[in-house]
């Protein structure tokens, strides 16, 4: 008798749709589609002349007005990295990011791209635009695998991955070579079925009563 190899668990096979053209609302901000008209002169008041927002960014290391337009229009007309802007409640534009390395059939996306200028940095809005845009993708739209990858020299990104319930998975070595120089990409990943965990983080601290007076965090995520 020949022993039956093992094989995965059935899953659903039916393909996750496309990131649209959405604007996902939150108490501190918003996330919405990106538009050069719209979001490029906010977003260059808010990132103009912090050349260091760009290092890990393969885009490149500054820009002058008219090349920063540009390059917003770039990825506005994307269609295989789809981009979001992320605005206060004054509805600046302040950080973007996107939805990319899109696999509708396997029901696989990353969130990728992301740079915040100073004034996202550190701030309630900065943690609020990944609760929205990890909730469009695994909850709304229907992915089973939400990816987070970065260069493994960058450490406060691979520091955000885990803070925002990323699982670390492991290092491609020589996986790159951006702007001449190489990189080894590190990898981390949120399960749809470990989503439900995260959101209860997320949501216990952007809630109002995790912050004092001054506005400081009271637990920090993960911990709430």
């Amino acid at each position: 008798m020949t022993d039956t190899p093992p094989v995965g668990e059935v899953v659903d096979a039916t393909p996750a749709p496309m990131p649209g053209a959405v604007t996902l609302k939150g108490r501190y901000g918003a996330v919405e589609r990106l538009d050069r008209a719209k979001h490029s002169a906010s977003l260059w008041a808010a990132m103009g002349g912090h050349d260091h927002i760009w290092t890990y960014i393969p885009a490149g290391t500054s820009f002058d007005q008219v090349a920063f337009r540009d390059y917003i229009d770039s990825c506005a007309r994307n269609t295989e990295r789809i981009f979001y802007a992320i605005t206060d409640p004054g509805d600046r534009a302040l950080g973007f990011l996107s939805l990319m390395e899109i696999r509708p059939a396997m029901r696989v996306i990353e969130v990728g791209n992301i740079v915040y200028s100073p004034a996202l940095q550190r701030t309630p809005l900065g943690t609020e635009a990944q609760y929205l845009i990890a909730r469009y993708a695994i909850e709304t739209l229907g992915y089973r695998r939400y990816e987070w990858k970065c260069d493994n020299l960058n450490a406060p990104s691979k520091r955000a991955a885990e803070r925002y319930g990323f699982t670390y998975e492991g290092t491609f070595r020589q996986h790159m070579i951006v702007k001449g120089r190489n990189r080894d990409t590190t990898w981390f990943s949120i399960l749809d079925t470990e989503w439900p965990a995260r959101k209860v983080a997320f949501e216990r601290w952007l809630a109002p009563e995790n912050f004092d007076s001054n506005g400081r965090q009271k637990t920090k995520l993960g911990a709430a």
